[in-house]
């Protein structure tokens, strides 16, 4: 066992003892603990800070059943070296005794118990075999999900809610977005196949390309000059109900961190305007930094959608994509840190804020034109049950058909406003969208 490795199983120890305390993202945690630290320990790290954090809920189930003592006695820091080796083991690629040794050396250097979490690690390998039946028998904990949230599910989606779970508890494929300014995506894929990465286009999406292996971005061919750019399929999926056309003046709202700005910049370049505003200044710099990478151009505005009165015009758009904030129940494969970062409570509050913002964009739309609702979360309310909400307190609203989305891939459930695509569905994260028409 090398030292670096023990080095990667501290490092990712701190960051999910970040997202446990700090309740920060699992990104923000790893870019303040992989700052300085040599590049070889970057992949390990991040590898083990999300296989921590996606098991969080399943290793508390174990750890619930092997400790004498209460839960609570378990300090951020020790129980976040206990989640790294619990993901370790069962990943099954290094050898249990490694495991139980690195986690006890890693406690060690902390000044942390390791005399606990060697006990605990050896009784759960004992009654490895029980503990997991047991565990297996309830969708939420074999999932590795919280118990509030496998419920929601289930009442949402009671036909589907275990095969969501599974979906999010799998990791996420690494999907690109070819730039269509510079080449097709049968031409990208051609070109990593000559550098013997294996990758498959996504006819039904156009310019969409799935890695067979996923990669870090600064290992993919032409990512820094702009050719290609990671979005996930399902968000890719945007277009087909946008209904681009030369010489729109196009809204994106809410469009931070920018990918689907880029892509409406992409794909109809003859665009009237196209304005990127969001309430969040920082994020405002990964929308230009997209685009500049990309060499599109997009007028971006610090304001926000709700209050269009301190940025806007007054010149009705043609199109609008609002990109809600909402519970990003859809993507929690990608961002396993929503799990431990989300409550009821705060699911409570988003519809109230979508409505709030979704009445505001409609009344920047024009006569005819389209808004597209989106959300990248699960819930009815927030996604279904808010635009049918909508539609019966204006009087102006009209849902757009499915039909008149042209060359929409036949992907996700129907309800009365629109679709929605659930984790796992042709390899895309799970994704809500609705069109709306003012009359």
């Amino acid at each position: 066992m090398s030292g670096a490795t023990v080095d990667a199983r501290a490092l990712a120890a701190q960051a999910t003892m970040r997202v446990l305390r700090e309740r920060v993202t699992l990104d923000a945690a790893l870019d303040a603990v992989l700052a300085d630290v040599p590049r070889t320990l970057v992949p390990p790290a991040r590898s083990l800070s999300f296989g921590a954090v996606r098991g969080f809920y399943r290793h508390e189930a174990i750890l619930q059943r092997v400790l004498t003592e209460p839960r609570k006695s378990l300090e951020p820091l020790v129980r976040a070296i206990l989640s790294v080796a619990l993901f370790e083991l069962e990943d099954a690629r290094t050898p249990d005794y490694a495991v139980v040794d690195a986690a006890v050396s890693t406690a060690k250097s902390a000044g942390r118990s390791a005399g606990l979490i060697n006990a605990l690690l050896r009784r759960y390998l004992r009654e490895r075999e029980s503990l997991e039946a047991e565990i297996a028998r309830a969708p939420a904990t074999r999932y590795a999900a919280p118990q509030w949230l496998a419920e929601r599910l289930r009442q949402d989606w009671p036909d589907r809610w275990t095969d969501i779970l599974a979906a999010s508890d799998a990791q996420a494929p690494m999907w690109l977005r070819v730039n269509a300014k510079l080449a097709t995506a049968e031409d990208y894929v051609a070109r990593l196949r000559q550098a013997g990465i294996e990758a498959v286009a996504e006819p039904r999406v156009p310019q969409a390309v799935l890695l067979v292996v996923p990669r870090d971005v600064g290992e993919v061919p032409g990512f820094t000059e702009g050719l290609v750019s990671v979005q996930d399929l399902g968000a890719q999926c945007v277009v087909f109900p946008l209904g681009l056309e030369p010489g729109q003046r196009v809204l994106d709202a809410c469009a931070a961190p920018g990918g689907k700005t880029a892509l409406m910049a992409e794909r109809e370049p003859k665009l009237a305007r196209l304005i990127a505003v969001d309430v969040d200044g920082k994020r405002l710099g990964r929308v230009r930094g997209n685009l500049e990478r990309g060499r599109l151009e997009a007028e971006v505005v610090h304001g926000d959608a709700a209050a269009p009165q301190g940025w806007w015009d007054g010149v009705p758009f043609d199109r609008i994509l609002l990109d809600a904030p909402c519970s990003a129940l859809g993507v929690i494969r990608r961002h396993p840190d929503i799990r431990l970062r989300r409550s009821p409570q705060e699911l409570a509050k988003m519809p109230a804020v979508q409505m709030r913002l979704l009445t505001a964009a409609f009344g920047m739309l024009a006569r005819g034109g389209r808004l597209v609702y989106a959300t990248c979360t699960l819930t009815r309310r927030e996604n279904g049950e808010l635009v049918r909400a909508f539609l019966e307190r204006t009087a102006d609203a009209a849902a757009v058909p499915v039909e008149e989305w042209h060359g929409w891939p036949g992907l996700g459930e129907a309800d009365a406003g629109g679709r929605q695509i659930l984790p796992g569905e042709a390899g895309a994260d799970g994704f809500y969208y609705a069109a709306l028409t003012k009359r």
